[in-house]
């Protein structure tokens, strides 16, 4: 484990104030669940994209307008049915009479914050407008390129697969998302709490931003100034390698997943406080990152044995940096 002695980036301090702001926020209408708020945090801060998938009713699209609402900049919301097209996605070029040409009309993937609403009952067609956003940050229509603003974050909620209706997401999206968070049912107090606070008004309406892009983009800056050892770097091609020979499994996690993982690590250990990353920041994330990525084989899923337990026990028999150099000098 390597602890740097440098002083830390100037503005660790300022992230972890204006984190907290927003964190707060969210949690004004978000009762009892600070890991999944921390986890949106993270993928924010990562230049990253966020998979909400948990059954109805549990505040998926709550937890995406609440922190879309947090933060002051441009928010698009994009509600998804089987009817949507492409290009109600990325936009069109209509031809306008009176210049006597072609005009673009943006869709509503040009904003900071793009709130997907049940991404899952779109066609896969339509899922795919969405790949050259989220991937490379732009968006091509007619052969002419545009860019999109930074931040740009996609936060998608979906219903698991079993619900009717719905259409699995295509490999190629789901691996553009940082990482899968699960909401889950709320604790009996926490619920309780809910009926109170959420009866007869809605707290969301109340949410004033406590931040905005221009503060998330210097915040941004910070994350990417965190340092990753060649060890900590070495641990995450392990882990990620280990998830392709996995018999368990019949897709492992791709090179992107291995690049996720490190900037979401760069985040979490920016919002601990530290300006180096432990190999526990990518343990805890581990799951989230890359198990929504990996396909199991049909004898894991007869036996029930999902890809998140799967990377479980990557984990856990994945050497870490200590003992791998203990083991060299034996």
């Amino acid at each position: 484990m390597v602890r740097r002695t440098r002083s830390a980036p100037a503005g660790l301090d300022v992230l972890q104030e204006s984190a907290g702001r927003i964190r707060d926020n969210i949690e004004q209408v978000i009762e009892g669940k600070t890991e999944v708020v921390d986890l949106a945090l993270v993928v924010l801060l990562a230049e990253g994209h966020l998979l909400v998938e948990d059954v109805p009713g549990v505040g998926k699209t709550m937890l995406a307008k609440a922190l879309a609402r947090s933060i002051d900049c441009s928010v698009r919301r994009i509600q998804f049915t089987p009817d949507l097209l492409p290009s109600d996605v990325t936009g069109v070029s209509i031809y306008n009479q009176d210049t006597r040409d072609f005009e673009f009309k943006p869709g509503a993937v040009f904003a900071n914050l793009v709130v997907g609403d049940e991404i899952n009952r779109a066609s896969p067609k339509t899922q795919s407008a969405l790949l050259e956003a989220m991937e490379e940050r732009q968006v091509s229509v007619d052969g002419v390129t545009y860019v999109l603003e930074t931040p740009f974050m996609v936060i998608a909620t979906q219903n698991p697969i079993e619900m009717e209706g719905t259409y699995p997401l295509p490999e190629a999206q789901r691996d553009r998302f940082t990482a899968r968070a699960s909401i889950g049912y709320p604790s009996p107090a926490a619920e309780f709490d809910m009926l109170e606070s959420h009866g007869a008004t809605e707290p969301i309406d109340d949410l004033e931003p406590v931040a905005d892009a221009l503060e998330v983009r210097k915040l941004i800056e910070v994350v990417r100034s965190v340092h990753l050892s060649d060890e900590v770097k070495q641990y995450v091609v392990d882990l990620v390698g280990a998830t392709r020979s996995s018999p368990d499994l019949r897709l492992g996690a791709s090179p992107r997943a291995g690049l996720q993982l490190v900037r979401a690590s760069r985040a979490r250990a920016a919002l601990d406080g530290r300006d180096y990353v432990l190999p526990d920041d990518v343990q805890d994330l581990a799951i989230a990152v890359l198990a929504h990525r990996l396909l199991p084989t049909a004898e894991a899923q007869v036996s029930r044995r999902s890809p998140e337990a799967v990377v479980a026990d990557l984990v856990e028999r994945t050497a870490l940096p200590a003992e791998q150099a203990a083991a060299r000098r034996r």
